[in-house]
């Protein structure tokens, strides 16, 4: 993907794309996947970078729902594992396999669970995840030896898909592009254009690296922005109502030593009605998530000291050691894009499950949904705007498309099933392509102070390739950074601000900027000390 290549064919193109999408998250990148798959002519825009908001805020799950089968949605749930199968087929090296152990307090919860985990089996009918299983309190101390015993005798576990949602999003991006698809980043819609007879029939984009405005036309306009659709519906219709319930979850970040073993912990009912995880990734553990309703959607949240203090508190009930907040190496805040109930006002109740929705003038929204189930809802989209602007298509292609450019194995870059650290997020084929960059370019194995896993020559790559073109693009979402060694990042800044410089061909003074940006940004994930 080169960004300069895709405003060119913007600017050059006479004819009207067949899809003009707005939203570079991960619904949008899977409409673009999907459209471009059945050889339409597909345009996306993003106005800030690909997966910036909650498509990379996830709790790293790709899942059934193990909260909906209590809840009795088995529809979702069956859908849900069917996508996990073909997701895990598809990006073998981005989604594997992870044990889940739900802690019981008495053999009747036990077999409560049981029960409904083999439910759960069965609505995944043949896929490739391995099975669940009752297990004691010996077992279970040997594979999570930092649970607190007092607060289990044994459990069951049972497996579920873990990913890197970043990463993930990068691969869609690029296998779209290479179905022909032009994707660009800092490209903001600020007008929806119309015919004489009201129908949608084009958008007004605004360049935010040049500040400047661009028209382009397109056959049918689709809204993928996530949180924000309600934003885009009122450049359709000003009066148009809210479609979307604005909640927000935090997750901390804890060193390894809390939480060794390859087997993720979930606390099946908290205080606040959720769920909550405990989940090895990269080399850290993630822990989450809260749900806090919010006014409305904001790009960076942050999370609430009482969110935080809720997570530690949590955890800490289930470790043997009690984290706090010094230990935490970083928080992340996403906001869950929840289709509106008409009579729930508890968004922890609110639907998962898409809603797709057509306006008098055409423009076609899509909300909700989940990572699981995006590839479905891709699908679906696609289908309801053949279907409202009346062209022809082919049908869906994604259900066997793997992603560029991930070899259709299970071994990953650095030669594991499944755990790969920050250092090899990159694809086989992107491996080999990087060590022959660097080949090229031997002074480029530094690292920056503060992250040795970081190299001059993952920057290039991520900007040639992957269209970086900020500091946070490479420490948040090309290498996942960001969201593991906040403090480790703030050191980096100036030295990655300055690589990207020379890659870009960017001015000292737009490296100083890039640096006060981050450090900006960086108060968002960083946990304070006390509470305030």
């Amino acid at each position: 993907m080169n960004r300069e290549e895709s405003i060119r064919r913007i600017r050059q193109r006479e004819q009207p794309w067949d899809i003009a999408v707005i939203g570079g998250g991960a619904t949008g990148v899977a409409i673009a996947l999907d459209a471009s798959a059945r050889r339409l002519d597909v345009l996306l825009v993003e106005r800030s970078d690909f997966g910036k908001g909650t498509s990379s805020r996830s709790t790293k799950l790709v899942h059934g729902g193990v909260r909906y089968l209590e809840q009795g949605n088995l529809t979702l749930v069956r859908d849900a594992l069917h996508e996990r199968e073909l997701l895990r087929r598809n990006a073998p090296a981005l989604v594997h396999d992870l044990p889940f152990f739900i802690p019981c307090r008495s053999l009747w919860q036990r077999f409560y669970f049981w029960c409904g985990l083999k439910l759960y089996d069965l609505l995944a009918g043949r896929d490739s995840f391995d099975s669940s299983r009752a297990v004691s309190a010996a077992t279970a101390a040997t594979r999570l030896p930092t649970v607190n015993p007092r607060m289990h005798r044994g459990g069951v576990i049972y497996h579920d898909g873990q990913f890197d949602d970043g990463r993930l999003l990068i691969h869609m991006a690029r296998t779209a592009a290479d179905q022909g698809a032009c994707l660009a980043n800092y490209l903001t819609a600020v007008g929806i254009t119309k015919d004489d007879r009201g129908s949608v029939n084009g958008l007004t984009l605004r360049d935010l690296e040049t500040d400047s405005e661009l028209r382009v036309a397109a056959r049918c306009v689709i809204n993928a922005a996530g949180p924000f659709s309600d934003a885009v519906t009122r450049l359709d219709d000003p009066a148009s109502e809210s479609m979307v319930a604005a909640s927000q979850g935090v997750h901390i970040v804890l060193p390894r030593q809390f939480f060794p073993g390859e087997t993720a912990l979930i606390v099946p009912r908290t205080s606040d009605g959720r769920v909550l995880f405990l989940i090895p990734w990269h080399d850290h553990v993630v822990v989450g998530t809260t749900d806090t309703p919010i006014p409305e959607a904001i790009e960076e949240p942050t999370a609430q000291a009482q969110e935080i203090e809720f997570l530690l508190r949590t955890a800490g009930e289930y470790l043997t050691r009690q984290p706090s907040r010094a230990d935490v190496t970083s928080v992340f805040t996403g906001i869950r894009p929840l289709v509106k109930g008409d009579r729930s006002s508890r968004t922890a109740s609110l639907s998962r499950d898409h809603s797709i929705t057509v306006s008098a003038s055409g423009l076609v929204s899509i909300r909700g949904g989940k990572w699981t189930t995006v590839r479905k809802m891709a699908e679906d989209c696609v289908d309801a705007a053949v279907r409202s602007a009346r062209f022809a298509a082919g049908p869906c292609r994604t259900r066997d498309l793997p992603l560029h450019p991930i070899v259709a194995d299970s071994e990953t870059a650095d030669g594991t099933n499944g755990q790969q650290t920050p250092t090899g997020i990159f694809s086989s084929p992107d491996r080999l392509a990087i060590d022959r960059l660097l080949a090229a370019n031997p002074t480029w194995g530094g690292t920056p102070t503060g992250l040795p896993g970081l190299r001059r020559v993952d920057v290039a790559w991520a900007a040639r390739n992957e269209m970086a073109r900020t500091v946070e693009d490479v420490l948040a979402r090309r290498s996942r950074w960001l969201f593991l060694n906040t403090a480790g990042c703030v050191a980096a800044a100036p030295e990655v601000a300055g690589w990207l410089a020379e890659e870009l061909g960017r001015d000292p003074a737009w490296q100083r900027e890039q640096v006060e940006q981050f450090l900006r940004l960086a108060t968002h994930y960083t946990c304070p000390s006390t509470v305030t």
